[in-house]
């Protein structure tokens, strides 16, 4: 009689447990935004990870003119950080090593082995380097002679060939003049206060100069202070998750118990994998998709990746070779 009675606590418990997840995954969970225009509604879109890195040098005009001009890209990637003199600009990783001249400039006195940052050149400065100078496509550097350094006229000849450092403000005005329909996402480098007071120049040209671009910039970064820097600070701005955020949403959907999600961002930006674990399962995508949160996929650059990552219906994949995306989505739109 004991024993039975046991198990019929037991079995209450089980069924009040079993009652209670389906209950939680049949209410329709709260949005997280209410007009999303990251969400696809004809066909996973083309983001141009750092304006395409393959087929252009990085994060210049020339490859963000390209993207859109040559292969239709709905969605421009770009990364932020803050100069010496608190101007925001495009670049990676915030050194000026990997892709520009600098080597030449610095002469016997460069050193391979030191980190040359543009937190610590003024915007003037930085306007002297060739962020082309480095590219290589079809193992050629075409843009390696564009101008020597004497050259009286160097600054406006890397300017005219859209290769010179690009800040925050004309990268957006250049588009907001010649396609109000474009979307972005961009990332804050910079932690601590830097990376506040760039939110902060953000959020001025988004709120009070370009306005219309209010809705159509998702603003991610890898740093949980600046991701709550800007929920508390700026709520009607689009955000993309932290990795915090990105972990709570991905832990709550594992467990079923994603209703208890409070994520007010506009995009999960993922990878395919993290730390041996598959993140493109379909639920995480219907989940979010439940929650009005596009789901979108990086660094790309795989054509069988990409073909999966379309069949599974995500928003957006993100990509440095935007020519291989390109033929991929309009092969299997046919």
């Amino acid at each position: 009689m004991k024993k039975r009675k046991i198990l019929t606590i037991v079995l209450s418990i089980v069924c009040v447990i079993i009652l209670f997840m389906v209950v939680i995954n049949v209410i329709p969970p709260k949005y997280s935004i209410d007009n999303n225009p990251f969400i696809s509604t004809n066909g996973t879109m083309l983001c141009a990870h750092r304006g395409g890195a393959i087929q252009n040098p990085e994060n210049t005009m020339k490859a963000y003119k390209s993207a859109v001009e040559d292969y239709q890209a709905d969605i421009l990637e770009t990364d932020l950080w803050m100069t010496k003199d608190n101007h925001l600009v495009l670049n990676h990783d915030g050194k000026l090593n990997r892709t520009t001249d600098i080597a030449l400039f610095e002469g016997d006195s460069y050193d391979e082995n030191k980190d040359y940052h543009i937190g610590d050149y003024t915007l003037e400065e930085l306007k002297k380097f060739n962020f082309g100078y480095q590219f290589e496509l079809n193992g050629e550097r075409p843009y390696k002679d564009l101008t020597t350094l004497d050259n009286p006229n160097r600054n406006q000849i890397i300017k005219n060939n859209d290769l010179a450092i690009t800040e925050f403000r004309d990268f957006l005005d250049y588009f907001y003049q010649n396609n109000k329909d474009m979307l972005f996402i961009v990332e804050i480098k910079n932690p601590g206060q830097k990376g506040m007071e760039a939110a902060d120049i953000m959020a001025d040209l988004l709120i009070n100069v370009y306005p219309e671009y209010q809705n159509r910039v998702v603003i991610g970064t890898f740093n949980d202070e600046i991701e709550a820097y800007l929920k508390d600070n700026y709520p009607t701005l689009l955000r993309g998750a932290s990795t915090k955020v990105a972990t709570s949403f991905i832990i709550t959907q594992l467990l079923g118990v994603n209703i208890f999600d409070n994520a007010s961002v506009a995009c999960l930006q993922l990878p395919m994998k993290q730390s041996g674990l598959d993140l493109t399962w379909d639920t995480y995508i219907s989940r979010a998709h439940r929650r009005n949160i596009a789901v979108q996929y990086w660094t790309i650059n795989e054509e069988a990746d990409m073909r999966n990552l379309i069949n599974k219906g995500v928003d957006a994949i993100m990509s440095d070779d935007i020519a291989l995306l390109r033929n991929v989505l309009d092969d299997m739109n046919k």
